[in-house]
């Protein structure tokens, strides 16, 4: 595994664990972002497309599968195998939250082995947001669109202007876990501009 480790950090990805003979591969915080933007090209979804290239090269360094959250439908189950992966739990906004960082980590790909691989064993810790008694993300959007998830509402204000589409969802930087690990001011700008654009593909908003 530290041979794998080792390629993926050159990219500024980790292994966020894995099940039998697939590892999941992700980040934490922005630290890919520096290589992403390095490497970027002008693509429909230059972060899908890059994660894909660096994830194409290391299957085939390493005799994987490469598979893509992206692909489908149907969809591969990645929120499935990361917890069961990783101690990560649903939060009250809907997406994992993980002890350590939080709500400020994505999941990029996995490869799958053709046979099971050693793998750590996955901590066993409790959803944190159990213990939250402030819950903060609850009511930190301004618009009130953060618990329970309202799509529409949330792109309504992001379209108007709202100050998240800038520094990123304020319910998300609210949560006291993993407050080192908040996206940079122009990660989190690219992702909420990336959610703006791509959501009236799936019936949110209007396009434009």
């Amino acid at each position: 595994m530290k041979p794998l480790a080792d390629a993926l950090a050159e990219h500024g990805l980790i292994i966020r664990g894995g099940v039998d003979s697939l590892v999941l591969v992700g980040t934490a915080g922005s630290a890919f972002w520096p290589h992403f933007t390095a490497a970027r090209r002008h693509e429909l979804n230059p972060l899908d497309s890059w994660s894909r290239r660096v994830l194409t090269d290391m299957a085939d360094r390493f005799g994987a599968q490469m598979l893509m959250p992206c692909d489908g439908p149907p969809f591969h189950p990645f929120q499935r195998w990361a917890m069961a992966a990783e101690p990560v739990h649903q939060s009250p906004m809907g997406v994992l939250v993980h002890p350590i960082y939080g709500l400020w980590h994505a999941y990029r790909g996995a490869l799958v082995f053709p046979d099971a691989i050693p793998l750590p064993p996955r901590q066993d810790l409790p959803n944190p947001c159990h213990a939250c008694v402030d819950r903060p993300c609850v009511t930190a959007c301004p618009v009130g669109a953060a618990v329970p998830y309202d799509v529409p509402r949330c792109m309504d204000h992001l379209k108007a202007g709202g100050s998240c589409r800038s520094v990123g969802c304020h319910a998300r930087h609210a949560c006291p876990l993993g407050r080192d690990y908040a996206y940079a001011p122009d990660h989190a700008s690219f992702h909420m501009e990336a959610f703006v654009t791509a959501a009236p593909a799936f019936g949110y908003g209007e396009a434009g």
